[in-house]
């Protein structure tokens, strides 16, 4: 089979696995200096009349040389994220957030884990109370639709239905912002977060 056979089967099999009317959703996320984009979150809010399972695969957050990674995670509501210690030392991971029960799973040394699920839409604080300089994020979002701003502040969702969506952004230091959004094929939507 020739590679411009092969190139136009798969094509083809990925169109057929799309969804009827998916569009994309895709743009840039500017903060008031033009710098620090990254590590935003943008996701559709709740779509009426629907809910989505959450998935059976956990996430993952490392602690590794004094820091959580990633430093954002965005995940679907219901989702199991497993906080893994790969320091040779004592490491903790508390919340301080009512979303998120302000759990605390102890401290615990290199090599184990411990787990805990986000049952509700939460952008919620990680933090280590055996090193306080250490922070980072998990927000659960109620759609499988959302994606982290790379450092330039460039975002891309794929397969997104067609149809209208309050978008949401979320960011770590500067102020929520949503908008609506109808997204017909490939869509561009541009967010300016502030203060």
């Amino acid at each position: 089979m020739s590679s411009r056979t092969t190139a136009i089967l798969t094509l083809a099999l990925l169109a057929a696995a799309a969804p009827a009317g998916a569009g994309s959703l895709e743009g840039t996320v500017k903060t008031p200096s033009g710098r620090g984009a990254g590590d935003a979150v943008v996701y559709l809010d709740e779509i009426p009349g629907k809910t989505f399972p959450p998935p059976s695969a956990h996430q993952r957050v490392d602690q590794k040389e004094m820091v959580f990674t990633p430093h954002v995670l965005p995940v679907l509501v219901g989702t199991t994220v497993d906080f893994v210690n790969s320091d040779p030392l004592l490491h903790n991971v508390f919340s301080p957030d009512k979303c998120a029960e302000k759990f605390n799973l102890g401290s615990w040394p290199q090599g184990q884990m411990r787990s805990y699920t986000f049952e509700q839409p939460c952008a919620a604080t990680l933090l280590c109370n055996v090193h306080p300089e250490m922070e980072a994020f998990v927000v659960a979002v109620p759609t499988p639709y959302f994606t982290v701003t790379g450092k330039d502040g460039g975002y891309a969702i794929a397969e997104v239905p067609d149809g209208a969506y309050t978008v949401k952004v979320w960011h770590p230091k500067l102020k929520e912002t949503s908008r609506q959004v109808t997204v017909a094929g490939a869509t561009t939507a541009d967010f300016e977060l502030k203060k």
